[in-house]
């Protein structure tokens, strides 16, 4: 547990530790000044932004300035913040993957997916829609309960919760066609729901070592009531998982207007839950637990 100065200088930590490799590999700028806000810094400012429910650039700017501006001297013009941040958006995946090398996260046999509504707009709103025309689409969600228009998240975690990618697909996209993508290279078991039933997507999934295990639909031969609920008790992490990102991270908000900017902060929101995890790990707290990483 840290108090809110000691959770800044723990995520900074974590960062300019794996980032520094990665910037040494892939330089990211070959000419002109370097930015008054290290490349590490810009990033500690949005995992703990998001964190702490800045889900904005503009909102995540405003806090530090408010609160920390004395640490972080080197953060200028709102303008110049945003276009940093926005630029970092591979340094944020690559970053994502080295954490995720550090834990050991696809090392396990066990994994779960499951996808989640990102709207752009209400239904209504959306036939006079112009953000994202032609990249979004119709698609329907079981918890709102109708037709919305947007994106769906595809999210792919391991036996403790740890994300281990996100897809981004218009809703339309059948989430059985993403599946293969998101899964290359695990073999084990693969939980998913009653929506990842295909009897070409199991075969193609076995060949490379990896079973795909879902409840039965009750008009199915095999239909067992006692496995369904087997099943769905295993499927139970990823829904909290996704809970987590919709609730800290707020990741089925879209606040962004174009591919680029959308990109960077979905990546952040991974890399900010992925943190956290990491966080609770180097203190042997459980892997999920984020209410109390930051004392009151």
């Amino acid at each position: 547990m840290f108090d809110i100065s000691e959770f800044i200088i723990a995520v900074y930590l974590c960062v300019d530790l794996h980032l520094e490799s990665l910037l040494e590999l892939y330089p990211p700028r070959t000419k002109g000044f370097a930015p008054r806000l290290s490349d590490s810094e810009v990033l500690t400012l949005e995992i703990v932004g998001e964190f702490l429910g800045c889900h904005s650039d503009t909102d995540i700017w405003k806090y530090f300035r408010r609160h920390w501006q004395s640490w972080f001297p080197g953060l200028g013009h709102r303008s110049t913040f945003v276009r940093q941040a926005a630029n970092l958006w591979q340094y944020k995946q690559l970053l994502h993957q080295r954490l995720l090398e550090s834990l050991a996260a696809a090392e396990g046999s066990l994994f779960r997916i499951d996808g989640f509504p990102m709207p752009v707009c209400g239904f209504k709103r959306a036939p006079q829609a112009q953000v994202f025309k032609g990249l979004a689409g119709f698609g329907s969600s079981k918890t709102k309960l109708d037709t919305f228009y947007g994106f769906r998240g595809h999210l792919l975690i391991n036996g403790q919760g740890v994300v281990l990618g996100l897809a981004v697909t218009a809703a339309n996209v059948d989430e059985r066609d993403v599946a293969p993508e998101l899964v290359v290279g695990l073999g084990g078991l693969l939980f998913g729901d009653k929506g990842y039933i295909r009897p070409e997507l199991a075969a193609l999934l076995e060949a490379q070592g990896l079973t795909l295990l879902t409840p039965l639909r009750s008009n199915m031969q095999a239909y067992d009531p006692a496995y369904n609920r087997a099943v769905s008790r295993q499927r139970q992490l990823v829904e909290t998982v996704i809970g987590h990102l919709c609730h800290w991270f707020d990741i089925e908000r879209i606040l962004a207007r174009d591919l680029w900017h959308l990109t960077s902060r979905l990546a952040r929101k991974v890399l900010a839950h992925t943190v956290m995890v990491w966080l609770n790990r180097r203190q042997g707290r459980p892997w999920l637990q984020f209410e109390s990483i930051i004392s009151q």
